[in-house]
């Protein structure tokens, strides 16, 4: 039996499965795309948020804590640490608001130290597109390491793309083993 032709009734094996049993609760035609999450600047006032500490002086380091910012300092900064900031970096209750204050207001002549209030935002990933989640799933098994750890397959329907919605229904109803391969022609007039 041709491959090609074995492939299509395989995809079809799958979308039919998947139709059935792994849906993800969206309309057919569907097909799946990797979402995952990043952070991004946001507003006080209307989201629901965190704030995000960081050091950018073309090169972009960003604390979520203590010791991050501590060890920081220590290597970058250690010519500017006076005996206040040495206890502050010592001290065992670890706060770093505490540490950060102060560091913004006697480190940051260049202003490279900053706070940005964010939020964290789900996004489709470009260049993702897939026809079965199995094959979404594997992506992301062999791919983990350009995701975030909460990177998942999402399920989208194809209902504003009529030629892609013609496409999937087509290869989920054809019946492949109506199909004859023609063998290669060659044209050896010697």
């Amino acid at each position: 039996m041709n491959t090609d032709i074995q492939f299509l009734k395989d995809l079809q094996a799958q979308m039919k499965y998947e139709d059935e049993h792994d849906y993800d609760s969206q309309a057919s035609p569907r097909f799946w795309v990797i979402m995952d999450y990043r952070e991004v600047p946001a507003n006080e006032d209307y989201d629901d948020g965190f704030d995000s500490y960081f050091h950018n002086d073309g090169d972009h380091t960003e604390f979520r804590n203590f010791d991050e910012l501590k060890d920081f300092i220590e290597e970058y900064y250690e010519d500017e640490v006076d005996d206040y900031l040495q206890s502050l970096l010592n001290d065992e209750s670890k706060h770093f608001e505490t540490l950060w204050a102060h560091i913004e207001n006697h480190l940051n002549d260049d202003g490279f130290f900053s706070k940005v209030y964010c939020k964290q935002e789900e996004f489709i990933v470009q260049d993702t597109m897939f026809l079965t989640k199995e094959e979404a799933k594997r992506h992301l098994e062999l791919n983990h390491y350009h995701y975030t750890s909460k990177a998942h397959t999402y399920a989208m329907t194809a209902w504003r793309a009529p030629k892609v919605a013609q496409l999937l229904n087509i290869l989920m109803s054809f019946d492949w083993d109506s199909v004859q391969v023609k063998e290669a022609v060659t044209n050896d007039q010697s």
